[in-house]
């Protein structure tokens, strides 16, 4: 393994002390899922910008309930005019 020396101010390493207390032993441990974690949420922000980028950005609009209605009427009303049907 390779080693990294790392200096913190004492506000964070006090900080770090209680964040890693009931759940590591060693503050290597904490630092290292730390950045493991960092990694990881990189990976998934850039995947999502590349998913934007191929879906656009209207890809996150939602529609209500009655836009969904909306669009289903138009889409009928235009199915009944081409095969001869009237609707009321």
């Amino acid at each position: 393994m390779e080693s990294i020396t790392l200096k913190v101010d004492p506000a964070l390493a006090r900080a770090m002390a209680q964040a890693m207390k009931p759940h590591y032993s060693t503050k290597t441990e904490f630092i290292r899922e730390a950045i493991r974690d960092k990694i990881v949420a990189r990976e998934k922000e850039e995947a999502l910008r590349n998913l934007e980028k191929y879906l656009g950005a209207g890809a996150h609009h939602q529609t209500t309930g009655a836009d969904d209605r909306k669009a289903r009427e138009a889409v009928g009303r235009e199915i009944a005019k081409e095969f001869g049907i009237e609707l009321k």
